[in-house]
C-alpha cells in the first residue's frame, strides 16, 4: 500500500522520480519499539539503544515499505566512500558514507541526525544512489563521488535533498566554515555571521551548490529542520543518546526500462 504524503510517521520525497523509483524518510513516530530516550523508531545501531530493539525497529521498516528485501546498511564515518551494490554478496555493514545500485529490488538506506541525507536517481530509472553528507563529507566531496559513482551525466541525475538542521539551528566555527569555503567561494552565500568566529550553516544549500556544479539541475527537497522538528532525531538537540531516522531508496522490479 502507498504510503500517504499526509502520515506524519513518514516523509515521501516530492519530486519528480520516474516510474520505478520509490523512496521514504522514516521518524520517530513509525511502528518502532524503542524506549525513552529513542522512542520509539531509532534505527541506529551505534547509539545506544537495546540492539534487540532497533533489530525489531529494521524489520518493521522493512514491513511497513513493503520493501523486496532488507536495505543495505552501511557503517557510516563522514567520510566519501562509495558502495558499488551489484548483488548481494557484499560486507554487511561496509565502512562507507554513500552506495549506487542498478540492482531492483535492494533498497539502500542512509542513516542520519542531523547531517543531509541526499537521494539521487537517473531521469530513466536505470540507477539510483544515497549519500551521508554532514559538512565533513560535503567538504571532502562525498556528492561527488556519488554522482560519478552513478556512471550517467549529471544532466540526467535527479536529487532530494532530505531532513537536516536548519540555518537558524546550525552555528559553527571558522574550521567548519574554512573547509567548505576554502574550495568553493562562493559558499560564503551558505554561512551567516552570529558572533565573533561563528556562523550558521546551510547544508542543504551547501549540496544545492556542489550539485549544480557538476551540472546536477534537477534539485528538489529541503526546507526541514532537524533541530526543531520533534518528529525527527537531532544530534545537536538530543545530544549523544540520540536516535537515527532513514532516508531509503529502492528500484521496484517491473518499473522503468532498464
Amino acid at each position: 500500500m502507498p504510503l500517504r504524503s499526509d502520515d506524519p510517521a513518514w516523509v515521501v520525497p516530492g519530486w519528480r522520480a520516474p516510474t520505478g523509483v520509490r523512496a521514504a524518510v522514516s521518524t520517530r513516530l513509525g511502528p518502532g519499539v524503542s524506549m525513552a530516550p529513542f522512542d520509539r523508531f531509532n534505527l541506529g545501531t551505534r547509539s545506544g539503544d537495546d540492539p534487540a530493539a532497533v533489530a525489531a525497529n529494521r524489520v518493521a521498516l522493512q514491513a511497513a515499505l513493503e520493501l523486496p528485501r532488507p536495505p543495505r546498511w552501511l557503517q557510516q564515518v563522514h567520510g566519501t566512500e562509495v558502495c558499488v551494490v551489484r548483488d548481494a554478496a557484499w560486507l554487511e555493514e561496509p565502512i562507507a558514507d554513500a552506495a549506487i545500485t542498478r540492482e531492483c529490488d535492494q533498497p539502500l538506506v542512509i542513516l542520519t541526525a542531523d547531517c543531509l541525507p541526499v537521494l539521487l536517481c537517473s531521469d530513466d530509472g536505470s540507477v539510483i544512489g544515497a549519500a551521508h553528507a554532514g559538512w565533513r563529507g560535503l567538504a571532502a566531496g562525498v556528492i561527488e563521488r556519488t554522482v560519478a559513482a552513478m556512471a550517467i551525466d549529471p544532466a540526467r541525475v535527479r536529487a532530494w535533498l532530505g531532513p537536516c538542521i536548519g540555518l537558524s539551528s546550525y552555528e559553527v566555527g571558522e574550521e567548519v566554515r574554512a573547509a567548505l569555503v576554502d574550495t568553493d567561494a562562493g559558499a560564503v552565500s551558505c554561512f551567516v555571521p552570529t558572533r565573533p568566529g561563528h556562523w550558521r550553516c546551510d547544508l542543504a544549500a551547501l549540496a544545492r551548490r556542489r550539485l549544480q556544479a557538476m551540472g546536477v539541475t534537477q534539485v528538489t527537497g529541503g526546507g526541514f529542520d532537524t533541530f526543531t522538528d520533534s518528529r525527527f532525531y537531532s544530534y545537536r538537540r538530543d545530544g549523544a543518546r540520540s536516535g537515527r531516522f532513514a532516508s531509503v531508496i529502492w528500484l521496484e522490479d517491473g518499473g522503468a526500462s532498464r
